[in-house]
């Protein structure tokens, strides 16, 4: 079983590298969709989906923890 502290790092471990990837597919998806590629747009919307998923991968990371006691 994990502590919150193990839960909360992979989550934050996971969300980083989600984080990466999504950077670099909105370079490569927006222009072949004709989307305007605004940098400091993709990094806002990037951060905001970011912070969601570090919470949501937390919580139900803590939720089977506590489930599987």
């Amino acid at each position: 079983m994990q502590t919150k502290k193990q839960s909360f790092m992979e989550s934050i471990f996971n969300v980083t590298v989600d984080f990466v990837i999504t950077m670099v597919s909105l370079h490569i998806i927006f222009p072949v969709l004709e989307v305007e590629n605004n940098s400091g747009k993709n990094i806002i919307i990037t951060t905001y989906l970011t912070v969601l998923s570090i919470l949501r991968n937390y919580l139900i990371r803590r939720y089977f923890n506590k489930k599987n006691k």
